[in-house]
């Protein structure tokens, strides 16, 4: 709709009022009969107070032209402000006041909603109003007690398997949880002279790797609880793992990554030397062709299948990379976070090595995960807000930022249908959040069965 313009023509006078000649008597009580071919209004019937121009007429000398003050208000605010009763002094402002209307029909006003630029409603022809925010429960559904979980940054203690298994590591033990039905079973203890530094299901969710603090590598059956293999190769402890369809990398103390192959019979295939600390982050991409490592050197190098030097090498990160997240959207697109000197998560292209965006989150990334069911991550922090965060991608809108955990959220893992998140930290605490929408629908639906409340105790 155009914006109407101020008419420069007179006002429409009542019947009787002439534009070029009117009696001075019929503005106020004076006695004189002069007529005048210009038209000035009474000050007392102009209703100038009401925008504050002028100081409010005492009651005395309100009784002037009636017919006048109605026309005013009309043309200013309406012919609804122009009825008899809206005559009478506006001592306190009506329910309409300075109220725009879309169904005036009378003349056009200088004050009309589209010479302001506001609507009161949208038009076949306005913008669709914009869609609410996604609503995320801000509290977790379910808590479990975690005694003697690590408060560690570098090591990788809490894994969900596609069977809807969580593995734990407490202490020297690896205790798993099953999502279905709550039991718990003790996996494993190491003994006092060792101790568990990372766990990682294989794809499959029938076998678990565990690292270990003395540098092993051990693999077990889930199922049978029963260890199937140990493999050496590290010097010192073995922080972080990670399985592709066939290959178990592992990354050490001892600056290594390892590469183990069940099928064969040494310990280890290959071994990719680049950092130059303690490799704390370590992911394959979704089709097995790259392996992105990240250390405690504040380097992200990202890794070939034809190679044993990096094909990348991205230093922007200014503290340790330990958070890593390949997307499941896109083909060669990673996301990193950097520890609390840096607080940045940044996105790569990993065919040309390009950064495409970046944020700074506020606090120390420790974690990253991509939803599989839409185009969003979520971030777990530590120092110093200890906070859970959902971003939007490629905008990197928050949509919500999640608080409960008292110490750094040190651990994350997702559960198989991609809605839950698992998060733990050196509170001892396990806590599930319900974050992402499913598949098929964008409600979240919550299984009162399965995630009851309160708080269970890992024994």
């Amino acid at each position: 709709m155009e914006s109407p313009q101020a008419k420069k023509s007179g006002l429409n006078l009542p019947a009787g009022m002439s534009g070029t000649s009117l009696r001075l008597d019929t503005i106020s009580k004076s006695s004189s009969s002069t007529c005048s071919d210009r038209f000035i209004p009474c000050r007392s019937s102009s209703r100038l107070h009401t925008f504050g121009l002028i100081e409010k007429p005492s009651p005395a000398k309100e009784g002037g032209n009636e017919a006048y003050s109605r026309l005013l208000k009309s043309e200013l605010f309406g012919s609804d402000f122009a009825s008899p009763s809206s005559s009478s002094p506006m001592t306190s402002p009506s329910k309409n006041m300075l109220r725009f209307k879309t169904d005036h029909s009378g003349p056009s006003s200088p004050f009309s909603p589209s010479v302001l630029g506001h609507r009161t409603e949208f038009s076949s022809d306005s913008p669709t109003p914009p869609k609410p925010p996604r609503k995320v429960p801000k509290t977790p559904h379910k808590v479990l007690d975690a005694p003697s979980l690590q408060d560690d940054f570098y090591l990788n203690l809490v894994d969900w398997s596609s069977q809807n298994v969580l593995a734990v590591a407490l202490g020297t033990c690896v205790y798993l949880w099953s999502a279905s039905n709550s039991k718990v079973t003790k996996l494993c203890d190491l003994g006092p002279h060792d101790g568990v530094c990372s766990v990682q299901w294989t794809r499959e969710g029938s076998f678990i790797s565990i690292g270990t603090n003395l540098g092993q590598v051990q693999i077990w059956d889930g199922s049978r609880c029963k260890k199937v293999r140990t493999m050496g190769g590290h010097q010192t402890r073995t922080g972080v793992l990670a399985w592709n369809s066939r290959i178990l990398a592992s990354g050490s103390r001892d600056r290594n990554i390892l590469q183990h192959d069940m099928r064969v019979s040494s310990d280890f295939i290959g071994k990719l030397v680049g950092h130059k600390s303690e490799v704390c982050g370590l992911k394959w991409s979704c089709d097995d062709r790259e392996l992105a490592s990240g250390g405690n050197d504040n380097q992200l190098l990202v890794w070939n299948q034809h190679s044993q030097q990096p094909a990348l090498r991205l230093t922007e990160h200014t503290a340790a990379v330990k958070a890593i997240a390949w997307s499941p959207h896109q083909s060669g697109f990673l996301a990193s976070g950097g520890g609390t000197a840096d607080r940045c998560i940044r996105f790569w292209n990993t065919t040309n090595g390009h950064q495409l965006n970046f944020v700074d989150t506020g606090s120390q990334v420790c974690n990253l995960a991509w939803s599989k069911n839409v185009n969003e991550i979520v971030s777990t922090h530590g120092y110093s807000q200890n906070q859970i965060m959902v971003w939007k991608y490629p905008s990197l809108a928050k949509v919500a930022t999640l608080t409960g955990h008292s110490m750094r959220v040190l651990y994350l893992a997702m559960s198989p249908d991609g809605q839950t998140i698992v998060t733990g930290a050196g509170d001892e605490t396990l806590r599930f959040w319900n974050i992402f929408p499913s598949m098929k629908t964008p409600a979240l639906v919550k299984d009162t069965a399965l995630w009851s409340l309160g708080r269970t105790q890992i024994r």
